[in-house]
């Protein structure tokens, strides 16, 4: 299962418009997909008490996370950096579980001319720092306000990139499936201790 983050908890989001193309393009190559919509965070996740006790309705974005073989983020740029709530949804998943040794790739979009170039580099740092696989294939949309028409369809050729990166990420997710399994399936080495 791919998990694709709505990097942003603005309602009606282009980040969310482009995030159901991502799904799309999963679903196009018939590999299972899900967002995860940040416009849905639970209120009480943002109450200070939350870093002492996750909140109950906060477990089944945690569950999904947990559950996922990769994942994709989908970012706006905000004032030249990720947006607050997609950092604080990732300060508040469990550390190391979330994102250790699980593959991620990125999608940036931004009104501006870069398509979210600063905010995909920070989260490339922030998914490294948190021991997440980082797949180096990134796709930007500058100007995004113009890739997307009226009735939030993109134009072909980003959703042809989009696809091609789905393909390219879904084949890296299962190697490491594949590798993993191995690694869990072999003998353990036996080890020789020295003599004294």
């Amino acid at each position: 299962m791919i998990v694709i983050i709505s990097g942003t908890n603005r309602n009606g989001s282009n980040t969310r418009k482009v995030a159901a193309h991502v799904e799309k393009a999963y679903g196009t190559l018939g590999v299972p997909a899900q967002i995860i919509d940040l416009a849905q965070l639970p209120p009480e996740i943002y109450l200070p008490s939350a870093y002492d006790k996750t909140p109950a309705a906060f477990q089944p974005f945690i569950d999904k996370i947990l559950a996922a073989d990769g994942l994709v983020v989908v970012t706006p740029e905000y004032n030249g950096g990720i947006p607050g709530a997609l950092k604080y949804f990732i300060d508040m998943l469990p550390f190391p579980d979330s994102f250790d040794q699980r593959p991620v790739c990125f999608v940036g979009l931004a009104a501006g001319l870069w398509g979210a170039m600063r905010p995909t580099e920070q989260l490339q740092q922030i998914f490294a720092y948190r021991h997440g696989l980082v797949f180096p294939e990134r796709v930007f949309l500058p100007g995004v306000n113009n890739l997307l028409d009226s009735t939030g369809r993109l134009q072909p050729v980003i959703e042809r990139n989009l696809l091609q990166q789905a393909t390219k990420f879904a084949r890296f997710v299962e190697k490491l499936r594949e590798k993993k399994f191995a690694r869990a399936t072999e003998a353990p080495a036996s080890v020789s201790l020295p003599t004294a």
